[in-house]
């Protein structure tokens, strides 16, 4: 045997067990996939048993917005200090109410003691009703006892009209109060209640804000993993289709073996990023159920329109327009308005209180009829006026000028607040403009590779370039397209930002 042919037996054993690798390699990726490939399959099975519904971004919207409870807790707790900001308007009114009640006594009232003495002797009324006469001693035989017992039998009456019957005593009134001046106390309540109905309707329109945000962030990802799953697939079937053709160049003999192990990885790679964008679009179509209250098994057909047509906001949004109509700045500066208004009501309990009353009773026995029982007497009209002054209320001062430091607190949190957003209202608008410019260079750079693409295939068919220098070209348009979607989808979110940050979302 010659050296050359020794030579190229050595290349023939050298390729053959390269060979051998490979394919020993491949069996094992292969089956790691037709694994992966079940278990997918299995998984995905569940979901496509839900009929497929196409839904739009605004019905996800709605969706979202009546199915959650979160919403409807807000909407409760708005009403709720919409009636307490009512009820402390009220309580400046005058409040009329009836009031009854019923006692039982088991003795009458007796205006005059049961004996009373006089200089001559003394009248007792005995416990049965009956007079008795005792004269003084050394008077006994001036005035007979007849006389005597007369005069005992006069105090007896006399008694007896003196004494009322109170075993039940019934009494009804009906009264109207109105306070004069309290030192602004129901004001300063009502400003709190005004606030805190302000604070609910601002907290229930930011949760909406943000639910439709948190939608249409699961909305477009679901669009943009879509997307990146049909490129997936399309970038699959090149690399398919360049593996049929290596092959039958190989065939010929036009090829190495090793060209057709750089195509058949490269075709390995691409199913495994398929199966990739397969389970990440099962996932998101799971994120954007659950945010729309519908069963996780929903497949949506999402319209995809808004995402090749960006519409961003021409205007960037103005610092101090923007940060002052944030929720965040508007309910600090309600609960600044609170703290105020607590210092004042503080303040209320140093200053005078007047209040006027007026009313109508009737009582029975009545105090018209000389406490009779019967039903025939007539009510009373009474009115009147209380006023309270505190001299020394050293807790009320202590409180109010804690009051005082709390609204200052209050105060100074805001200004920081503001100063916060305004860094966080410039920022969005830098990312409003980079994700514009983003969009321009990103779309530039996806027609660019498209026409690279088209080129290499061109070249590829006359020859005139190797697999590996096509797989580059179909490589490099998968990545500028990938690009342009997350570029799209971006750019969709920051559209939802900007627009929450103007306040028009």
């Amino acid at each position: 045997m010659t050296k050359r042919q020794q030579k190229q037996w050595m290349d023939s054993r050298y390729s053959a067990s390269l060979m051998s690798a490979h394919l020993w390699l491949w069996g094992i990726i292969l089956s790691i996939l037709i694994c992966s490939s079940f278990t997918s399959q299995n998984f995905l099975t569940a979901s496509d048993t839900a009929n497929s519904t196409h839904y739009t971004l605004q019905q996800c919207r709605e969706l979202a917005l009546s199915a959650g409870y979160s919403a409807k807790s807000q909407e409760e707790s708005r009403l709720a200090a919409k009636y307490n900001r009512q009820a402390a308007l009220a309580s400046m009114f005058p409040k009329v109410s009836a009031n009854g009640s019923y006692l039982y006594n088991t003795l009458n009232a007796h205006l005059l003691a049961n004996t009373t003495t006089f200089t001559f002797g003394t009248a007792t009324v005995n416990p049965d009703g009956t007079a008795h006469w005792q004269w003084r001693d050394g008077v006994t035989g001036t005035i007979s006892d007849a006389a005597g017992q007369r005069i005992a039998d006069a105090y007896q009456m006399v008694y007896d009209k003196m004494t009322f019957d109170l075993h039940h005593i019934l009494v009804a009134q009906v009264g109207v109060t109105q306070p004069i001046y309290v030192g602004g106390r129901l004001i300063n309540l009502y400003k709190i209640a005004k606030s805190t109905e302000k604070i609910a309707t601002i907290e229930s329109e930011s949760k909406r804000e943000a639910i439709v945000y948190s939608v249409d962030e699961a909305y477009w990802r679901v669009v943009s993993v879509s997307k990146k799953k049909e490129l997936a697939e399309q970038y699959y079937r090149l690399l398919c289709q360049l593996e049929a053709d290596v092959t039958e160049a190989l065939n010929e003999g036009l090829v190495t073996q090793a060209d057709l192990l750089k195509v058949t990885t490269k075709r390995g790679d691409a199913e495994v990023k398929k199966l990739q964008a397969e389970n990440g679009l099962t996932l998101s179509n799971m994120a954007l159920a659950q945010v729309c209250g519908l069963p996780l098994n929903t497949v949506f057909e999402l319209d995809e329109t808004g995402l090749a047509d960006i519409a961003l906001p021409s205007d960037t949004a103005s610092t101090d327009a923007a940060v002052s109509a944030r929720p965040e700045v508007q309910m600090l500066e309600e609960a600044q308005k609170i703290a105020q208004s607590n210092a004042m009501i503080a303040a209320a309990g140093l200053q005078p209180n007047i209040v006027a009353s007026a009313g109508y009773i009737y009582t029975n026995p009545n105090v018209d009829n000389g406490f009779s029982n019967k039903w025939d007497g007539k009510g009373f009209f009474s009115a009147g006026v209380v006023v309270n002054v505190p001299i020394a209320h050293a807790d009320d001062i202590l409180r109010y000028k804690a009051a005082k430091h709390a609204a200052k607190a209050m105060e100074y949190k805001t200004e920081e607040t503001r100063a916060l957003l305004t860094l966080q209202t410039t920022q969005s608008n830098q990312k409003l403009a980079e994700a514009q410019q983003k969009i321009a260079l990103a779309r530039l750079t996806c027609n660019n590779a498209a026409e690279v693409l088209r080129m290499a295939e061109e070249s590829y068919d006359a020859g005139m370039i190797t697999a590996s220098e096509l797989m580059q070209a179909q490589t490099a348009w998968l990545a500028a397209a990938t690009d342009l979607v997350d570029a799209e989808a971006e750019a969709k979110t920051t559209e939802t930002q900007v627009r929450k940050y103007l306040g028009k979302l």
